[in-house]
């Protein structure tokens, strides 16, 4: 499976190379990475980034993310950005995962809004929204074409904390390209160990100041229920992933077929 790389300047980097596929084939490394925002990268103090050769970036964040932590992207790297969750913003539905820090500052406030089971029932419907509407359909859409594309060249993808919006593109990708249930599950819950790292002080601020720590649990982690949320969304609307792919998002299946040559070993 694919491991945390020790990143320095970006947090819950990970290289999907390595992962195993179905008739023993694993996705070739150096060529599809995931990660948390890139506000803090730095080529020049971090060799694991220099290393990578980056050619291009794709941020699923929303405005409102991006105007407060910007990303610092290397000289010559393409930055595409694909907000996922502009739809649900657009309908007056606000997600948890953009307000982690508002949300983690106030327990009242979190009670209010996420207690007594409400923040996992609000992940699970920004989950199924990933799959139904139009602007997560376009983002996922230029993640699987730009990654058939050979010039793409190594290319990273990412939201603010790389574990929801991230998530679930990692999960068609490695479905796509025949990852089986268990593999995409284990991908799916990896990392959690390096988003509860980061967010640990906000985390103890929170359960200092009275703030249930289930809610900051809910808030910071990834869930199996979550994920299958967005299959399940798949499996009602379209029966399997490829038809999400070719219908939902209007991938053509020449792009499929070489973003499979290009990215299996």
């Amino acid at each position: 499976m694919t491991t945390t790389t020790p990143s320095t300047t970006i947090a819950n980097l990970r290289d999907l190379g390595g992962t195993p596929l179905s008739g023993g084939r694993t996705v070739r490394p150096g060529l599809v990475l995931r990660s948390g925002q890139l506000d803090r990268l730095d080529v020049a103090a971090d060799p694991v980034v220099a290393a990578l050769g980056l050619r291009t970036v794709i941020d699923f964040r929303t405005d409102a993310e991006r105007a407060a932590h910007p990303d610092r992207i290397p000289e010559g790297v393409r930055l595409l950005v694909e907000d996922v969750l502009a739809d649900k913003l657009n309908a007056g539905k606000i997600p948890a995962a953009t307000q982690l820090k508002d949300l983690l500052s106030d327990p009242a406030m979190a009670e209010e809004h996420l207690g007594g089971g409400k923040v996992q029932a609000l992940f699970a419907d920004t989950y199924r929204s990933f799959v139904s509407t139009a602007s997560a359909q376009t983002a996922y859409r230029t993640l699987l074409t730009e990654l058939a594309d050979p010039q793409a060249g190594p290319l990273l993808f990412h939201c603010t904390a790389g574990k929801d919006r991230t998530g679930w593109g990692a999960t068609v990708l490695l479905s796509l390209l025949g990852a089986d249930d268990e593999t995409l599950m284990e991908e799916y819950l990896s990392v959690n160990p390096a988003v509860k790292q980061a967010f640990a002080p906000m985390i103890e601020g929170f359960t200092v100041a009275g703030g249930n720590p289930d809610i900051a649990l809910g808030l910071i982690g990834v869930f199996p229920e979550y994920l299958r949320a967005a299959l399940d969304e798949v499996s009602t609307r379209y029966g399997s992933m490829e038809k999400y792919v070719r219908e939902g998002l209007g991938v053509p299946d020449e792009a499929v077929e070489a973003l499979r040559t290009r990215l299996t070993a």
